[in-house]
């Protein structure tokens, strides 16, 4: 079978070509140059030339809180283009399975937690990554259209918890909170200093998963994919504070400084947590602890900053 992955530079198609199991598919993974998502033209073109028998859809425009707030066109229209582009093509091409990576951030901001997949667009949106919540629903629900319309046509949508590891950006503005945390500490214990800021009161909770787990799962998807629900979370079933990660994180680079809070900063939802039932029917757990993750995600950082 051949596969086409999308977004294959990115974190998440990073650690799938990583994976072990990589070496025993057929895996076509193009450069954003080779396969422009954002033209049509160049999808269908690339569709009909290379005819992949499934799609796993890994592209997408990321960032952390501060980019979503300063860019919602971006997380918006990007990608709601991208995935319609290589949804309908894949669809026009008679291309049967396909899977869309979905985001908790589709869950309303109020619901109770553990989050189940039939909650989605049951209510108000996170304001601080609406648009990127608004793309991702939009492109999960034309999943189950398609699939409404043709049952023949499996367009399923993985919904992970948030994601960390090897392979993720480093930046303390614009990156998810476990990467920026790492630089930030780590910075601080190179400079010998005595305190690290954390955003709001540190006690949102957050479900973060490494993503060689998540590769992991994907490709026991692959090989499970009929018996796969329409929509499934993928996580881990706990969760921890934003202090309590950062307190990991410190114990494993070695820091011993103090954290302070910075209350005018946004923290997002106080919880997200997705319920894990769905997934633990369909067979599949994680294996990674989370010192282990971080320990992972910190060595590769050392290593790119040595190069």
């Amino acid at each position: 079978m051949k596969i086409l992955l999308t977004g294959a530079s990115g974190m998440v198609g990073s650690n799938i070509i990583d994976h072990a199991s990589y070496s025993n598919l057929n895996l076509l993974t193009p450069t954003s140059e080779e396969l422009n998502l954002l033209n049509s033209a160049n999808v269908i073109d690339y569709i009909n030339k290379n005819k992949p028998d499934m799609v796993i859809h890994a592209a997408g425009f990321v960032g952390g809180i501060q980019s979503n707030i300063n860019q919602p066109v971006n997380f918006l229209v990007n990608n709601v283009q991208m995935g319609i582009n290589i949804l309908m093509a894949a669809k026009n091409h008679g291309i049967k399975n396909f899977i869309n990576l979905g985001s908790s951030c589709m869950y309303p901001r109020n619901a109770q937690n553990p989050l189940s997949e039939g909650l989605i667009l049951q209510g108000e949106l996170e304001p601080t990554n609406e648009g990127y919540a608004i793309a991702k629903v939009a492109i999960t629900r034309l999943c189950e259209y398609i699939n409404r319309e043709d049952k023949s046509f499996l367009y399923k949508t993985v919904i992970p918890c948030n994601l960390y590891g090897k392979y993720d950006k480093f930046d303390i503005q614009y990156s998810h909170m476990i990467p920026a945390a790492i630089k930030k500490i780590s910075d601080a214990k190179n400079t010998n200093k005595p305190s690290v800021e954390i955003w709001g009161d540190g006690l949102a909770k957050r479900e973060f998963m490494y993503a060689g787990d998540f590769a992991n799962f994907i490709y026991y998807s692959i090989e499970n994919f009929q018996k796969m629900p329409q929509n499934i979370n993928v996580g881990l079933g706990h969760d921890y504070t934003i202090n309590e990660y950062y307190q990991i994180i410190a114990e494993v680079i070695g820091y011993k400084g103090e954290f302070t809070h910075q209350l005018s900063k946004p923290s997002g939802m106080k919880q997200k947590l997705i319920d894990i039932n769905n997934l633990s029917k369909f067979g599949w757990h994680h294996q990674i602890s989370l010192k282990q993750g971080i320990k992972s995600t910190y060595d590769y950082y050392l290593s790119i900053q040595a190069l």
